[in-house]
Parts: structure tokens; sequence; C-alpha cells
């Protein structure tokens, strides 16, 4: 059976992360991605603005006073040809390194951000 697909006109205008420091998570992730910091649309929220459609979407920060009661399910992937340089830069500005595993074709390395959300380093 040939199913019609319809278009989509869907994509991702942001993100929208939880966390308890708004402004320190946004400026982690600004200074990670090379991205600048502004003010969200909301009072108290921070965002790290998109720069270009390829350097992906808005990333806001939403301040919210108690923690989640469950683990964070999106995890970041970051792509990279330098992970060497990039795993010392990710630690001094505050990444903490969890876990790495490097294949013939592949390293991959977990961290958590400040405040404990993780994200992956990759290197094909």
């Amino acid at each position: 059976m040939n199913a019609t697909v319809p278009a989509v006109s869907l994509g991702f205008a942001a993100l929208n992360i939880d966390c308890a420091d708004p402004a320190g998570l946004a400026e982690f992730w600004g200074k990670v991605l090379g991205r600048p910091v502004s003010p969200g649309a909301v009072a108290g929220d921070m965002a790290v603005d998109a720069t270009d459609p390829s350097s992906g979407p808005r990333l806001i920060f939403h301040e919210v006073t108690e923690p989640e009661p469950v683990k964070n399910r999106l995890r970041p992937i970051l792509l990279t040809e330098h992970h060497d340089e990039e795993t010392e830069r990710l630690a001094g500005l505050g990444a903490k390194r969890l876990n790495e595993i490097t294949l013939p074709a592949l390293r991959h390395s977990t961290f958590a951000d400040p405040e404990g959300n993780e994200f992956d380093l990759v290197t094909w």
C-alpha cells in the first residue's frame, strides 16, 4: 500500500529547559555553543539564541523552584573533530565528564552540565 505522506511544515523553534539558575545555565550553554545569550520572553527566563538555521534551535532556560522528580530524558549530542580540546574546554566551563567509550570509528563522552543534565560529545 502506498500512502501519500503529507507535507511537513514543522520545525523546532526552541527547546525549553527547566532549571534552578536560568542565567548560569544559559551562560554555560552559550559558551559551549559559542552563541549569544539574551533575556527570554518571560521575566526571569534566559535564552541562548540561534545564530543561523544550521546552529540549531534557540534554547530557553526557565526557572523552576522544585527539582524534577525524574531524570531529564532529552540528551543533546555535540559533534566535534577535536575531542581532546573540546573535552578540556567543556570541563573548564564547568561540565563534569561521566563516561567515555572509544571504539575504532567512534569516540563518545558523556558529560553533565552544571545542573546535572547529561549531554554527549561525539567524534566519528
